[in-house]
């Protein structure tokens, strides 16, 4: 059973629907690290989108360190990773700047965006969310493998 849910935005790509879900419920603590991710089979089935969306959503996942492909073992939550250098600031001018038209758009005020934002900050403080970028006892640390540097030889670098 997948631990999250989405209501699909016509408006929105259901990826994009689907990677928030799933991000969102390792931050709220839903999906703690070292726990089985929903297959794609599943996923897809749970949330009713096509298999391909939702293995399109595993790979960006893992690409992005939210989760580890453990051989054996299937798809792991990952310890939540660090925010990269630009993701704050992204936010902080984008996607507010993004915020701030919408809301004027629709006559929304200053004191309720700032009402509605507080709401899901104290929401998403009762979540009990996993410390970003924490670093877990030792016997439960999932760290991503270390690539395995290229093969290089008279072949160049093909075998």
């Amino acid at each position: 059973m997948t631990p999250f849910k989405i209501k699909l935005d016509p408006g929105k790509a259901i990826f994009d629907q689907v990677v928030f879900a799933a991000t969102k419920a390792i931050l709220g603590g839903a999906l703690k690290p070292g726990e089985p991710f929903p297959s794609v089979r599943v996923m897809a089935k749970d949330l009713k989108i096509h298999p391909n969306t939702a293995h399109k959503v595993v790979q960006h996942l893992i690409q992005e360190r939210w989760l580890i492909a453990s051989p054996g073992r299937g798809t792991l939550v990952a310890t939540p990773p660090r925010a990269r250098s630009g993701d704050r600031k992204r936010l902080l001018s984008d996607e507010v700047e993004q915020l701030v038209v919408e809301a004027r758009r629709v006559g929304a005020g200053l004191d309720e965006v700032i009402e509605s934002v507080e709401s899901h900050w104290k929401t998403f403080d009762t979540l009990k969310p996993v410390p970003v970028g924490a670093s877990p006892a030792r016997d439960e640390t999932l760290e991503m493998p270390a690539r395995p540097a290229p093969k290089t030889g008279s072949s160049g670098g093909r075998e």
